[in-house]
């Protein structure tokens, strides 16, 4: 989709995702220190603004102006303190650069794109981790498609560990925690399911 179609697509819903942190991004940054994170697809900003409520200092970065719109209101709505540290960036993540070696955390929460164009956005991102810092990557799995509920239904967008891990292989960045996990879903019929994604974190030493 181009940014165009994002924003339709925000634009049909109140809220897309709601207002929660993604249950990884909470579960695997709690025991982070806060600092400075970058957040690849930030959408409405809901785990931005997480972090930031958290003490960290966020850059959001997004295509789609719509889902930046629902991201600033939102931040308006926190404490002062911690609305001010959300910085929100309009700008594709295929041609976006971040700062080298400036960020505590970097985070790609459900970029779902063809395996080049992910490649090319992975790169970047564990270029952007500063020393001691976490790159963090979730999203739908290649095994959702057949086995899981919900998520993306054209192969090419899902995610291969494998892939991830052998694009990453000479960042310099050190895997922690490599693997697919599970989280509850609602199949189409109302009935739960379960959904399965990759989840990666790997951190520079």
């Amino acid at each position: 989709m181009d940014s165009s179609a994002w924003d339709t697509r925000y634009r049909s819903s109140e809220l897309v995702w709601g207002t929660e942190p993604n249950r990884w991004v909470a579960a695997e940054t709690a025991d982070l220190p806060p600092g400075r994170a970058l957040d690849l697809a930030a959408g409405e900003g809901r785990n931005s603004l997480w972090l930031a409520a958290r003490g960290w200092r966020v850059t959001a970065v997004d295509f789609s102006p719509v889902a930046l719109g629902r991201a600033r209101a939102l931040a308006a709505a926190l404490p002062a303190e911690a609305g001010a540290r959300v910085e929100l960036v309009e700008a594709d993540v295929l041609r976006y650069e971040p700062e080298a070696a400036g960020y505590d955390l970097v985070l790609i929460a459900y970029l779902q794109l063809p395996a080049g164009q992910f490649a090319s956005v992975l790169v970047r991102a564990a270029g952007a981790v500063a020393p001691g810092g976490t790159l963090l990557v979730v999203g739908h799995d290649s095994t959702n498609l057949a086995g899981g509920v919900g998520g993306p239904q054209d192969p090419a967008v899902l995610y291969r560990l494998p892939e991830i891990l052998a694009t990453l292989a000479g960042s310099g960045l050190t895997a922690v925690r490599a693997e697919r996990v599970r989280r509850p879903a609602t199949r189409p019929d109302g009935t739960p399911g379960e959904a399965i994604d990759t989840l990666v974190r790997l951190r520079r030493g």
